[in-house]
């Protein structure tokens, strides 16, 4: 299974029994899984059943969806909810009134006001929508995942070239890693001798002291988790279930491993490419905030 993004929309409809159904969703990146459906009245009951649907396909990300309900082309005549009406007019001049605004309420003005108008085949229970419902959803869904994979495909190809420059980096530093103490010998010994001291190289003390600069410099363990992480890297992004969780922790691990080097490694060479690769990572991490 290929990477999935969070940003995706999908729409469909479905007809059964005189009504249309269309159900419309979008998708944007979000930590977990949040679900939001608008539904007309008549289907509210349903939110519940649509929500668990939506979650059998997606695992994370903040999901906004709409749908609407009404009569199949040629089906029923719109019939106007005259208490409705009633309660809407009221409550709009009592409001003009309060606020002190003028009163030009007209007949067109009540089109605006949701639900006012049903028809004759929408007067069901919500159960007998389910199946179109689903239908209609299903339907939304695969566009709506379909739309996520393609991204996605796209965040994976940008992953990989990416990655391809970190191991470039890695590589440089490697290379560099090895003449870090000899540079730190040379220059101690040289300023050593500029002070005058004689037969440095047979002094016990700067013997010990160029050992634990060694010590303390070694960059091997972390190259080679450096190396490991990368690896791990693509095969998250080839795992069967959602990646985005495990890629979001293993970037942090790239950043608390390079930032090891750059403390570690006193070297202005080795410090330009910590700086560089870090730089790219911080890329990496921003793309994978949008992996599902």
């Amino acid at each position: 299974m290929a990477l999935k993004s969070m940003t995706g929309f999908g729409a469909a409809t479905a007809k059964a029994d005189g009504v249309q159904i269309s159900v419309e969703l979008s998708s944007v990146n979000r930590k977990q899984l949040d679900v939001s459906l608008r539904l007309p009245t008549a289907l509210a009951g349903m939110e519940a059943h649509a929500q668990n649907i939506i979650k059998e396909t997606v695992s994370r990300g903040r999901i906004t969806g709409v749908v609407q309900l009404e009569a199949a082309s040629g089906q029923g005549e719109a019939q106007l909810d005259l208490k409705k009406a009633e309660a809407a007019v009221k409550q709009l001049r009592a409001a003009a009134k309060k606020l002190k605004l003028e009163d030009n309420l007209s007949a067109s003005d009540l089109l605006r006001v949701p639900n006012l108008f049903q028809t004759a085949a929408v007067e069901k229970s919500a159960e007998e929508f389910s199946q179109p419902l689903e239908k209609a959803l299903t339907a939304a869904l695969k566009k709506l995942d379909a739309m996520r994979a393609r991204e996605g495909k796209a965040l994976g190809a940008d992953f990989r070239e990416r990655l391809k420059t970190l191991e470039t980096m890695l590589a440089e530093i490697s290379r560099l890693a090895p003449a870090v103490v000899s540079n730190h010998r040379e220059k101690l010994f040289q300023g050593l001798e500029n002070c005058g001291i004689e037969n440095i190289e047979k002094d016990e003390r700067i013997i010990r002291e160029i050992a634990l600069f060694g010590e303390k410099a070694d960059i091997s363990e972390e190259i080679t988790r450096l190396k490991s992480h990368i690896q791990q890297f693509r095969k998250m992004m080839r795992s069967p279930e959602p990646a985005g969780r495990p890629l979001d922790f293993l970037a942090q691990e790239f950043f608390r491993e390079i930032n090891t080097i750059g403390s570690k490694a006193n070297d202005l060479q080795i410090t330009e490419q910590v700086v560089a690769f870090k730089t790219e990572l911080e890329r990496i991490r921003e793309q994978v905030q949008n992996v599902e």
